[in-house]
C-alpha cells in the first residue's frame, strides 16, 4: 500500500522518539467515550518526522513531545517547565526578565541575550524560526504538542540549533466550532484566563479561523522594600489569530498573527554577599526582596505574522512555501548591584526584525525512497542601545545594529536498504554575512547628553560564514518490538562581533569571533515492552565541540595603574571541548489505572582546550547549565468516575550540581574574585489532581515546587570591579486551581 502524506500544515520535526504520556493522547482522541479509556497498552503515535508521517518508536533520533493533554497534566505554565520532563535539557527565564529565553541541550546553549550574539538551542513557532531570546520563553495556551529535539539539528534546521530545537505547534483548523475557556487562581494573586474558539467562517468548510487570547497574571513573589513595588510578578497578555482557505483538496493556504506583550516587572535577585563599596547593605532575609534603585520597569513586546501555501502537486509531490516576520521591543532597567547606591545602573533598549522564506519539495512515491529538499531565506536585523552607570562616575552608551542575511539549501533523503535496514542521508549548505555597526562612548553625567571624549567602540565591519553540515544514520528493525539506530550528525552556530567591545583597552575585542560546530555520534534503541505496555527509548552521544562561544563579564584597567577596575563584556572562542552522556525515557502501564512516565540522563562535558593569556587552562573551567545527573519520574493514577474520570499524579525531579555563569577562575581570585554562581543539587515535588467531569468540563488542582525549595538558576558575578554577586531564584511553592470548559 501507498504511504500517505501527512497534513501539509505542519512543519515537521527532524524526528521524534517519544511522545510524553502517549495514553493521553489515545484519551485525548476519544474523549466523548470513557470506555475508551481502559486501554493497558500504549499507541505508538504518529507525528510529523522528517517531514513525513512516521511512528515516533520508528524514527531514528531522540526527541520528546508533549501533547496538548500532557502539557496540562504535568501543569507546564511556559516552556521552561519542560526543564524537569526533558532529558540534558536546561531551560530557564533570562536574568531579570521572565520572557528571555534561555535554554541548553547536552551542554549547549546561549545565555547571552545581547544582539550580535546567537543563541545555541533553535526556538520554532509554527514553523517560524525566531531569532532573538527576547520574548521567547512562550507561555503554555491552545497548543497541540510541542516537541524538543536533543542534538544537532543542523540539516533541516540549520544554524543555531547546535545544541537542539524545540517547536510551539499551535492548535490546528477544523471546520467544526470548538474552543474551550478556562480560569485559574492560585497564591501570590495568581490570576489567568485563557480562551480559543474556532471553526467554519458562515458555516463552510472551506474557510476557517481560530483565536485564541491569555492574560496571565501574579503579584509577584517579593516587593522592593523601598519604594513597595511587587517584583518577580507576572502580567502577559498573548493572543494568536489563524485563518486558512483550503481553495480545493490540493491547495490550501494559511495565515497566522501572533502578539506578546509583557508588562512585568524585574525579577528579584538576592545578593549573595554583601557588596564590598556599600558594606552598610546587607543580602535582605528573602531571596526575591530587593531595594533596587531603578525603576520596576521590563517590558517586553514580540509580534510575529506568518502565510503558508501548501500544494500537492500530484500523489507523489508536495509543495510548501512559508512566508514569515517577526519583530520584538524591549525596555529594560537592571540594578547589577540591587542597592540604592549608583554602583552599576543600566537601562538597555533592545529591537529586532526579521524576515524568512522558506520553500520545501517532500517526495514518497510509496516506494524504497523518500524525502525533502528545501530552499531557506533569513533577512534579520538586531540592534539596541545600553547605558551604563557605573559609581555615578562612569557614564557609557553602548549602541550597535547587526544586519545578517543567511541563505540555506537542504537535503534528507531516506532509503530502505532492505526490509528491516534504513539509510537516512542529508546535508546543508549556508552561506551568511554579519554586518555590525558599533559605536560605545562616553558620557559626563547621567543624562547621556555631553560626550566626554572617550570611544571605547567605533566600528563598521561585515564578516562571512560558509558552512555544510551534513547527517547520516542507519536504523535496523531487529523485530516488531526493537529498533536500534546510529547516526552521525552536524551542527554550527554562527559567529559575530561583540556589541560591548572594548577596542581602546582591548584591541581584540573588536575582532569578529568564529561560528562554533559540534560533530555529534549518537547510537540508540526504541524498544516496545511487555506487550506495548512499556516504551523504553535509549540514546548514546559523544559530541566533540569545537570553538567554543563564551560571554565571560570580567574586568580590565581602565587608567593604566595595574589594577582591573573596570567592567568589560568580553566575548570570545574558548577552544574545544568533548561532550559525551547518556539518556533514558521511559512510560510503562502497569495496570489499566496506573502510568509511571519520566527520564534519566548523565552528561560528562569537559574542555579539551580553554586558551587564557596564551596557557591552557581546561583542567579548570567547567561547562556552564549541564549537570552531570538529573533524572525525574511521574506516577499517576487514573480511574473512571460517572462520565468522566479523575487522575492524580505525583512527580519529582533531580539534578545535580549545576554552574550557571562562565568565569575564568584563574583570573578569579581573591581578594575580589569569585567563583562563577553554582548551584548544588536539588529535587522539586510536584503533583497534580485533575477531574473530568464530562467531556465539556474539567477541573484541577496544581502544585509546584511543594518543598518550597530554594535554588538558583542564574546570577551576575562582576565582584572584581563592580562588587556585584548576585543570584535569581527560581519559583518557590506555588498552588493553583483551575476550570476549564470545552465546546
Amino acid at each position: 500500500m501507498k504511504r500517505k502524506q501527512l497534513s501539509l500544515a505542519i512543519h515537521g520535526a527532524l524526528a521524534v522518539s517519544m511522545l510524553f504520556a502517549a495514553p493521553a493522547m489515545a484519551q485525548e482522541a476519544t474523549a466523548t467515550k470513557p470506555e475508551a479509556r481502559k486501554t493497558t497498552t500504549l499507541e505508538s503515535v504518529k507525528v510529523t518526522a522528517r517531514k513525513r508521517e512516521e511512528t515516533l518508536q520508528e524514527v531514528p533520533v531522540a526527541v520528546t513531545a508533549f501533547t496538548s493533554e500532557a502539557l496540562d497534566k504535568l501543569n507546564i505554565r511556559d516552556i521552561s517547565d519542560l526543564g524537569t520532563q526533558v532529558p540534558n535539557l536546561t531551560i530557564y527565564a533570562a536574568r531579570g526578565s521572565n520572557t528571555t529565553l534561555t535554554a541548553y541541550i547536552r551542554g549547549v546553549g546561549q545565555s547571552d541575550p545581547l544582539w550580535g550574539v546567537d543563541p545555541g538551542v533553535g526556538l520554532y513557532m509554527d514553523d517560524v524560526y525566531i531569532a532573538r531570546p527576547q520574548g521567547a520563553l512562550l507561555d503554555v495556551f491552545d497548543v497541540d504538542r510541542i516537541e524538543v529535539l536533543r542534538g544537532p539539528q543542523g540539516t533541516l534546521y540549520g544554524k543555531n540549533t547546535i545544541g537542539g530545537a524545540i517547536k510551539y505547534i499551535s492548535k490546528g483548523l477544523r471546520a467544526d466550532f470548538n474552543g474551550f475557556g478556562s480560569v485559574t487562581v492560585g497564591n501570590y494573586g495568581q490570576r489567568d484566563f485563557k480562551a480559543a474558539v474556532g471553526g467554519g467562517l458562515g458555516g463552510s468548510e472551506y474557510l476557517r479561523g481560530r483565536i485564541s487570547i491569555a492574560s496571565l497574571n501574579n503579584d509577584g513573589f517579593g516587593k522592593n522594600i523601598v519604594t513597595g513595588d511587587r517584583v518577580s510578578d507576572k502580567d502577559i497578555l498573548a493572543y494568536r489569530m489563524n485563518l486558512g482557505a483550503y481553495v480545493t483538496d490540493a491547495f490550501d493556504l494559511q495565515f497566522a498573527l501572533d502578539h506578546m506583550k509583557d508588562n512585568s516587572g524585574v525579577r528579584g535577585a538576592q545578593l549573595l554577599e554583601s557588596n564590598r563599596f556599600v558594606p552598610n547593605t546587607p543580602p535582605l532575609a528573602s531571596r526575591y526582596d530587593v531595594r533596587n534603585g531603578m525603576p520596576n520597569v521590563n517590558h517586553t513586546t514580540m509580534s510575529g505574522a506568518s502565510m503558508t501555501a501548501n500544494f500537492r502537486a500530484s500523489e507523489d509531490w508536495t509543495f510548501k512555501y512559508v512566508l514569515a516576520k517577526r519583530e520584538s521591543d524591549t525596555e529594560t532597567n537592571i540594578d547589577f548591584d540591587v542597592t540604592q547606591a549608583k554602583i552599576a545602573d543600566v537601562k538597555a533598549f533592545y529591537n529586532d526584525q526579521q524576515i524568512t522564506n522558506e520553500i520545501q519539495a517532500m517526495y514518497d512515491g510509496g516506494g524504497k525512497s523518500r524525502g525533502v529538499m528545501g530552499f531557506y531565506v533569513f533577512d534579520g536585523y538586531a540592534g539596541g542601545q545600553v547605558l551604563n552607570n557605573f559609581f555615578n562616575l562612569l557614564f557609557g552608551d553602548t549602541q550597535g545594529k547587526v544586519y545578517t542575511k543567511s541563505y540555506a539549501l537542504y537535503a534528507d533523503w531516506s532509503f530502505d536498504l532492505s526490509e528491516r535496514l534504513k539509510l537516512d542521508a542529508g546535508v546543508r549548505y549556508t552561506k551568511e554575512d554579519k554586518h555590525a555597526i558599533v559605536r560605545n562612548i562616553g558620557y559626563k553625567d547621567a543624562t547621556f547628553q555631553t560626550p566626554n571624549g572617550v570611544v571605547s567602540a567605533n566600528f563598521d565591519k561585515t564578516i562571512g560564514f560558509r558552512n555544510m553540515s551534513p547527517k547520516i544514520s542507519l536504523d535496523y528493525q531487529v523485530n516488531d518490538n526493537v529498533m536500534v539506530y546510529g547516526s552521525a550528525s552536524r551542527g554550527f552556530k554562527s559567529g559575530g562581533y561583540n556589541i560591548r567591545a572594548q577596542a581602546t583597552a582591548v584591541p581584540r575585542s573588536a575582532d569578529p569571533f568564529k561560528d562554533e560546530q559540534v560533530d555529534s555520534y549518537e547510537v540508540g534503541a526504541k524498544l516496545g515492552l511487555l506487550d506495548q505496555t512499556m516504551f523504553l527509548n535509549l540514546a548514546a552521544f559523544h559530541n566533540k565541540y569545537k570553538d567554543i562561544q563564551l560571554s565571560v563579564f570580567t574586568a580590565y584597567d581602565s587608567n593604566g595603574d595595574g589594577i582591573d577596575d573596570a567592567f568589560f563584556g568580553d566575548f570570545t572562542n574558548a577552544g574545544s571541548g568533548t561532550v559525551n552522556g547518556l539518556e533514558v525515557e521511559y512510560q510503562w502501564l502497569p495496570s489499566v489505572h496506573w502510568s509511571i512516565t519520566g527520564n534519566l540522563a548523565w552528561l560528562d562535558p569537559k574542555y579539551d582546550e580553554f586558551k587564557y593569556a596564551g596557557v591552557n587552562i581546561a583542567h579548570e573551567q567547567a561547562f556552564t547549565n549541564a549537570p552531570k545527573f538529573s533524572g525525574g519520574i511521574n506516577l499517576e493514577y487514573r480511574t473512571p468516575v460517572g462520565h468522566g474520570d479523575l487522575s492524580a499524579r505525583v512527580g519529582y525531579h533531580y539534578q545535580s550540581k549545576v554552574v550557571a555563569t562562565t568565569e575564568i577562575l584563574r583570573a578569579e581570585v581573591p581578594p575580589y574574585g569569585r567563583p562563577p554562581i553554582t548551584q548544588e543539587g536539588y529535587g522539586l515535588l510536584s503533583a497534580g489532581v485533575i477531574w473530568n467531569i464530562n467531556p465539556a468540563w474539567t477541573v484541577s488542582l496544581q502544585g509546584t515546587n511543594l518543598t518550597d525549595k530554594h535554588y538558583m538558576t542564574t546570577g551576575y558575578n562582576l565582584n572584581r570591579a563592580l562588587g556585584v554577586y548576585t543570584g535569581f531564584y527560581g519559583a518557590p511553592r506555588q498552588y493553583s486551581l483551575s476550570v476549564r470548559y470545552n465546546f
